[in-house]
């Protein structure tokens, strides 16, 4: 067991060594092709590198905290298999209070699904991170108007979820024998 589990770790690693030179390649050849927005992709990425080291201590802190204080069954009992509709819009709200960039819902997804959360309250916590947040919302209604603002909630809320139940259908249908929990 803990050599199978070492060897996909083995695997993992390997893969994101390919994923990262593959990126790199690719990089170095459009920087070859476009050298005039070389200062500009420089600039862009120290932006981002400093961002992501300001905002991540911090989230790792958050979600080994999260990991020690909330056991598994509260979050199975909220946002597992059983939730139901509660589920979804727990994992709505979830999504939809916190302010900051995308790449920060990733580990919190990763460390709900691994205390046993389902997968398409996984898709609609991280669409919700994405596409609705409560300052976006006053934004919206104060230059776009109510009944804009209303009208995309509701279809983003309904999109949204759809789109987690299809995934959640799709991981089933192609991965009989444990879906993403096993790639975890």
């Amino acid at each position: 067991m803990k050599r199978e589990l070492k060897e996909k770790e083995k695997r993992g690693m390997i893969r994101d060594w390919i994923l990262l030179g593959l990126i790199l390649i690719i990089l170095v050849v459009l920087l070859s092709i476009f050298p005039d927005k070389k200062g500009a992709v420089i600039s862009t990425s120290w932006d981002f590198f400093v961002e992501m080291i300001l905002i991540l201590p911090a989230v790792m802190v958050i979600l080994a905290l999260f990991g020690v204080w909330v056991p598994k069954d509260i979050v199975v009992k909220y946002l597992g298999k059983a939730s139901g509709i509660e589920g979804v819009f727990l994992a709505i709200i979830l999504g939809a209070l916190p302010t900051g960039p995308l790449y920060i819902a990733f580990p919190m997804a990763a460390a709900l699904l691994k205390k046993g959360a389902k997968v398409s309250n996984i898709i609609v916590f991280l669409s919700a991170w994405a596409c609705i947040k409560i300052p976006q919302e006053m934004v919206e209604l104060q230059f776009l108007g109510a009944r804009f603002m209303i009208s995309r909630l509701i279809l983003t809320i309904i999109f949204v979820v759809i789109m987690g139940l299809f995934i959640e259908r799709i991981i089933k249908w192609g991965d009989k024998e444990g879906g993403v929990k096993n790639a975890i």
